[in-house]
């Protein structure tokens, strides 16, 4: 299994120029990269993710867009699963961050954890490229190549939990910018104004 921030640090390589909805992964993505072309949301209700990824992705068809989305978020959306593959996105990047547990809310369990295949899911919801990846030394290698196919591409990655055990009102932020901003922020950078 692979720690967030590391996979995180070799993905920022090979970013480029892709707008970058961190998920779940933002409170390890925002300290290092908060620049214009990050939509970090902070912790929106689970399952919002995959939806915001698609509608960036549809409505920026030039520019790849990546998720770092995880199991939780999915399992509360299996249908975008689905609405994602209908609509073939060819620039989206569906990264699920699976540590087998509700990190965020205190780490209980993610039902079934160990016998869910998300790769399987995914394939059989019509995303035709799928990966899994468990080891960063996999990850390095997969990776350039990974960012080269046609979305959309589903990734699982097999992570270790990093539970947050305090209350979420008592919690450091992490996010350096609003929502508001972050918006306003790529909307400049992409010229939309």
């Amino acid at each position: 299994m692979m720690h967030t921030a590391e996979l995180l640090e070799v993905f920022k390589q090979y970013r480029g120029d892709s707008i970058v909805i961190p998920g779940r992964g933002g409170r390890n993505w925002v300290p290092v990269n908060d620049g214009p072309f990050d939509l970090p949301l902070g912790d929106p209700a689970m399952g919002g993710h995959a939806g915001f990824g698609l509608g960036v992705a549809l409505a920026q068809p030039k520019r790849k867009v990546v998720l770092f989305d995880s199991e939780g978020d999915i399992l509360m959306s299996l249908g975008m699963l689905v609405t994602i593959a209908e609509q073939k996105p060819a620039n989206l990047y569906h990264f699920i961050l699976d540590n087998g547990v509700y990190a965020t809310t205190g780490g209980q369990p993610v039902p079934n954890a160990e016998n869910v295949d998300y790769v399987t899911i995914a394939k059989g919801a019509g995303y035709e490229r799928v990966h899994e990846i468990s080891e960063i030394e996999d990850f390095k290698e997969k990776l350039p190549k990974i960012l080269r196919e046609t979305g959309p591409v589903f990734i699982r990655l097999r992570i270790y939990p990093e539970i947050q055990n305090e209350a979420i009102g008592k919690r450091r932020p992490w996010m350096k910018r609003t929502r508001e901003q972050v918006v306003v922020d790529l909307r400049k950078e992409l010229s939309l104004d």
